[in-house]
């Protein structure tokens, strides 16, 4: 007898449900429809279907050739309980939903789970566990199941089912086999096509970051988007990036969140280690760590995850220069979801974000040392300026004098001895009027004391070419702001008198806003100007850039040159 039952989910034909092979024809015909079943299903492994896919259909095709009346196929998982991820029933068809079962007690499922091998049940009164609860709540009198395996490994189970009194056909379990095979095989193949796409997602994620390291990014963009990519490609609710503090502190540095909800940590805010957490045991152990239930966490980042939604964690150290400098954390709303290997597929970003520290502290510690090596030199110009004005100029001056007494002293008659004495001391004063103009030359006194306005008005007017002045500065500024500032417009002014020889007038502008200083020197000369041509702008540019500032030129032909810079007010300036 033949029931129509719901459209098979491969071919949408209705299939047949046979209580009986016997009944329809021979051994011959049931190995040909058997035959066929295996075809439909090797075609669609072929033109790779989804896993889901296949479930269903195999589900359907081995209810109709077995005449069972339910076909469950399930997933073990590692927690021992067991998924269902495709149901056909001979009546109603597809009957979807998952259900999770735990294994344990004297059931088909579970037998299949602890042997490797094919298992059956043909009196149900015997069977024990919550898998043959949800058995009995079916009305299934008799199972028989076989093993799915995977590349060699337990992956599932195959179960087909009955609700007569009569048992399922003694050849079930052989039968099943040709299936099992191919839904492994399918599950292999779909794996590995997941495996590669997630291994070119990450590829495409580490050469985004790489790249940012690369260019020389700020470390706070780098933060941001290793914390982004190593959340969107392990599949995380949240990623973030933190660095130890030798206060016993860590300090947030980077964050991402897949939804709308705030971090649980705002970059900058800092929380004391301690307490069982995966950021304070990265600290303590220098490896990696993982916890899946965050209920028995504990200490303030323990506190401020559960907070936000935490349930498992997954961290790694990131390790610069032989030492752990922080931790990047990945964290999940529900527990145990983060992948097995995260762990490891964490270390490709926290090399790169170990790059990218390592290069930021280089670049710091050059910079600090290029401010330094300024700092010297202008200590050192101030220094011969005190020397020549207190000691060489001083004498100098006192010796013009005594020489104008002495040649005061000479009486009328000695004749040629006055006019010698006042050739003598003409020279030295003129000689002492140039050490004068060196001495103003090697550092200012007048910057020094009275800062960049009447140092600037100093040049404007011993500046050959008409200079329009124009400073914007209240009080004084960190010193080294003030030196680089005075030599940019001093060197400005000079190229122009020197080779701006069309030149009609020259405009300087020097203003401090929002933590900058600005210098900008605009002359109507021929242009032409550039870095490099003896001109004294290479080394300009190297003293601005030291105090992490910038230097432009733009002098197209016959336009003018226009010289501007732009110095940084803040912290790391060394000072008097």
């Amino acid at each position: 007898m033949k029931v129509r039952c719901a459209p098979h989910p491969a071919t949408g034909e209705l299939a047949s449900h046979r209580k009986d092979d016997s009944a329809d024809g021979t051994d011959g015909n049931r190995v040909t429809e058997e035959q066929a079943a295996l075809r439909r299903v090797a075609m669609l492994a072929a033109r790779g279907a989804s896993p889901e896919e296949m479930f269903a259909a195999v589900a359907a095709e081995v209810t109709q050739l077995l005449g069972a009346d339910l076909t469950t196929m399930a997933r073990y998982d590692p927690d021992k309980a067991m998924t269902t991820v495709a149901r056909w029933s001979a009546v109603r068809g597809d009957r979807g939903g998952s259900l999770r079962t735990p294994l344990g007690g004297r059931n088909v499922s579970t037998l299949v789970y602890q042997t490797g091998r094919p298992a059956r049940m043909d009196d149900f009164s015997r069977a024990s566990g919550p898998a043959a609860d949800v058995a009995r709540e079916h009305g299934i009198r008799s199972s028989a199941g076989a093993p799915v395996s995977v590349e060699g490994r337990l992956w599932g189970v195959m179960l087909v089912s009955s609700t007569g009194e009569e048992p399922l056909p003694a050849d079930t379990e052989r039968r099943l086999a040709g299936f099992t095979e191919l839904v492994g095989a399918a599950i292999a193949n779909a794996q590995a096509r997941v495996e590669l796409r997630r291994y070119a997602d990450e590829q495409a994620a580490l050469r985004r970051v790489a790249t940012l390291v690369a260019r020389a990014a700020p470390a706070e963009e780098v933060f941001a988007a290793v914390s982004e990519e190593t959340g969107l490609v392990l599949s995380a609710d949240y990623a973030g990036m933190s660095r130890y503090d030798p206060d016993g502190m860590a300090t947030a540095v980077g964050m991402w969140t897949r939804t709308d909800i705030p971090p649980p940590i705002a970059v900058g805010g800092r929380l004391r280690l301690g307490g069982r957490n995966v950021t304070t045991l990265v600290y303590q152990t220098g490896r990696p760590a993982r916890i899946d239930d965050y209920r028995n966490s504990s200490g303030m980042f323990a506190e401020a995850g559960r907070g936000w939604g935490f349930r498992s964690a997954v961290a790694a150290p990131i390790i610069v220069a032989g030492r752990p400098w922080g931790v990047i954390i990945l964290g999940s709303a529900e527990r145990g979801t983060l992948p097995a290997d995260a762990e490891a597929r964490l270390a490709g970003f926290t090399e790169l974000a170990a790059t990218a520290i390592a290069n930021a502290e280089a670049q710091a510690a050059l910079a600090a040392s290029r401010a330094r090596v300024v700092a010297a030199a202008d200590e050192a110009r101030r220094r011969i300026e005190r020397d020549l004005h207190d000691g060489a100029q001083q004498r100098l001056i006192t010796l013009a004098l005594r020489l104008r007494e002495v040649q005061a002293a000479v009486p009328p008659e000695a004749g040629g001895l006055a006019a010698d004495l006042d050739q003598v001391a003409g020279g030295l004063e003129a000689a002492l009027e140039e050490l004068r103009e060196t001495a103003r030359g090697i550092h200012p006194a007048v910057l020094t004391d009275g800062g960049l306005r009447p140092a600037l008005a100093a040049l404007a007017r011993r500046c050959p070419v008409p200079a329009a002045l124009d400073v914007r500065v209240a009080g004084r500024l960190p010193a080294p702001a003030e030196v680089a500032a005075y030599y940019a417009v001093c060197e400005a002014l000079a190229n122009t008198a020197r080779h701006a020889r069309a030149a009609t007038g020259v405009a300087v502008e020097v203003a401090a806003d929002s933590g900058v200083l600005r210098a900008c020197v605009r002359d109507d000369g021929d242009g032409g100007a550039a870095f490099g041509r003896g001109s004294g702008l290479t080394g300009l540019r190297d003293r601005i850039e030291a105090l992490g500032g910038r230097i432009t030129l733009r002098s197209p032909p016959g336009e003018g040159t226009t010289v501007e810079v732009h110095i940084p007010l803040g912290g790391g300036f060394p000072r008097d």
